[in-house]
């Protein structure tokens, strides 16, 4: 029996945002040492760790790397690009874009915010990323991420339509976890905080 490969997606930190936070670069607050403690120790001490290039996802990162190898920040792991509606809290931007903000979040896939990026979009970046680093070295793989870029890997690799992944939780500091058995993928856990 093949032993799989295992892939842990972190969510940052908390930033306390109220508005879409895309690309803003906010910082994570990881003032809960207790529970960045618990995550560095759930993951696989051998596991290497990469991050988008956010300073929420490297800040968290960095926190709960230990001894684990490092691996270079990578912006293919970044959160949706929301465009012109990133800073702008869910009432405003549903007022300066009735329709399509409700089309954004109702049908999922090809529906794209002013200037941003469609889901679509997001889970072909977010998977190749992810396909490269896997690619690059054997074992497991530890990455921490967004909201928007786990979702959009979890539907991928399970084969979930965005319409039925869109409305999963993902706390902040919490881990989805998927195991690789060869030709398919399996979801372990989705959204457990150590």
């Amino acid at each position: 029996m093949v032993t799989p490969r295992r892939l842990f997606l972190i969510r940052h930190g908390p930033t306390h945002q109220t508005v879409f936070t895309g690309w803003r670069d906010v910082p994570a607050d990881l003032s809960d040492t207790a529970a960045v403690a618990r995550m560095r120790d759930h993951l696989p001490p051998d596991a290497p760790i990469v991050s988008s290039d956010l300073k929420r996802c490297v800040a968290t990162a960095d926190a709960i790397a230990g001894g684990r190898v490092r691996l270079p920040h990578d912006r293919d792991l970044r959160e949706f690009d929301f465009g012109a509606w990133d800073g702008l809290g869910f009432e405003e931007v549903g007022k300066r874009d009735p329709f399509l903000s409700r089309a954004f979040w109702d049908d999922p896939g090809d529906i794209t915010p002013p200037g941003g990026e469609s889901w679509n979009d997001v889970a072909t970046r977010v998977s190749g990323a992810v396909t490269r680093h896997m690619a690059n070295r054997p074992g497991d793989l530890v990455v921490v991420a967004h909201f928007g870029a786990i979702l959009c890997q979890i539907g991928l690799l399970t084969g979930q339509t965005p319409k039925q992944t869109i409305a999963q939780k993902i706390d902040p500091l919490s881990v989805s976890e998927l195991h690789f058995h060869g030709s398919h993928w399996s979801l372990t856990s989705v959204n457990h905080c150590p």
